[in-house]
Order: structure tokens, then sequence, then C-alpha cells
């Protein structure tokens, strides 16, 4: 069995919820709990043989599937995602904020606009994607203390764009759903 991508969840009312694996979506096939499904591509999973008819068991599932139950929009549109290295420098394309320059990730490290030693905290609204050399120059200073001026502003990603920043590998009509929940002036839009 090859490798299968990603399964992008939705809630009832077809707001972007969360990646599961292949497995996790045939367990909501076989409990029933697909609401609904959407998008271009469908996967067909071949499971054992039945003891009874002989024939080998399958469930099909499509890229995009809605869960039955309550509906998230109005919660989960709100929650902050979680923050770590890797969606901070997706969502600020892998360019320094300082300097500018587009870097690897193994150059890249997170800076504290306000520094945590002058009360700033580990917060998206916070941080910022810094190149090694900017983030020494700046030290615990504030831009405006270190003489650096930022180049972009850092914001908190909706769910839509942390799904697209935590999974590289989606498809085309995965992508083309979520586009459609991203706010317009997003960097994860322009990328």
């Amino acid at each position: 069995m090859g490798a299968y991508p990603l399964i992008l969840t939705l809630d009832p009312q077809g707001a972007p919820h969360r990646w599961v694996t292949w497995q996790h979506a045939c367990f909501y096939y076989a409990k029933d709990q697909v609401a609904w499904v959407a998008g271009d591509h469908s996967f067909t999973i071949h499971g054992g043989l039945s003891r009874l008819t002989g024939q080998q068991s399958e469930i099909c599932t499509n890229s995009i599937i809605a869960i039955k139950g309550r509906a998230l929009a109005g919660r989960q549109f709100t929650q902050v995602p979680p923050l770590d290295n890797c969606e901070l420098f997706h969502r600020d394309r892998h360019i320094c904020a300082y300097c500018g320059d587009s870097l690897s990730s193994a150059r890249l490290t997170r800076d504290h606009v306000a520094p945590v030693s002058q009360g700033g905290r580990d917060t998206w609204m916070n941080v910022v994607t810094a190149c090694r050399s900017c983030n020494q120059r700046k030290s615990g200073r504030t831009p405006e203390q270190a003489g650096m001026q930022l180049l972009y502003a850092p914001y908190v990603p909706n769910k839509a764009e942390y799904l697209i920043l935590c999974n590289r590998n989606i498809l085309a009509d995965q992508m083309d759903f979520l586009a459609r929940h991203v706010p317009s002036a997003s960097r994860v839009r322009q990328a």
C-alpha cells in the first residue's frame, strides 16, 4: 500500500478542523461519522478478507471529509494555533524580519520583538523570524533600542492558515478549499 496524503477534516458546516491520517479517516467512515465529502481526490483503502464471503474489505475516503457532531466554526477560528518555529518560519516565508534575507530553517531563529527579558511574551503577536546574525545583533533589546526596523508585522494565523502552515504536502483540492478561508492580506496566501 502506497503512502496516502493527510485527509482534511471539517465540521458539519464546512469550517476546516484538522488533518488526519487515512487510518483515522477510515475510522470515521466505519463509525458512520462522515456527514459529507468534498474534494476531487478519493482513495480506496483495502483491508482483510471476510471469513464469510472471502471478499476483501475496502473503504473509500475523499481528500476532504466533514465529521458529524457539533459545529466547531465559532470556537475554532478564535482559537490561537500552537506556536512553533516550523510554522513561524512558514508564516514569515523564511524571510528575516530585519534584513530581508530568505534562508533555510537551519539558519533562522525565533526573535521576540519585545524581549522576554523585558517582559515580552512568547506569542504569535510578539515573534518574528530572524536570521542568526540579526537576532544576535538585536540581542535583548527592542528593535527601536537596537536601531533596527521590522520589515513586516507579526500576526496570529487563523485556523485555515495554520493548517496550510503545518502540512506542506497539501493536495490541490485541499489547498483550494483552505485558501477560501485565508484572509486576503495573509503572507500565507502570497507564498
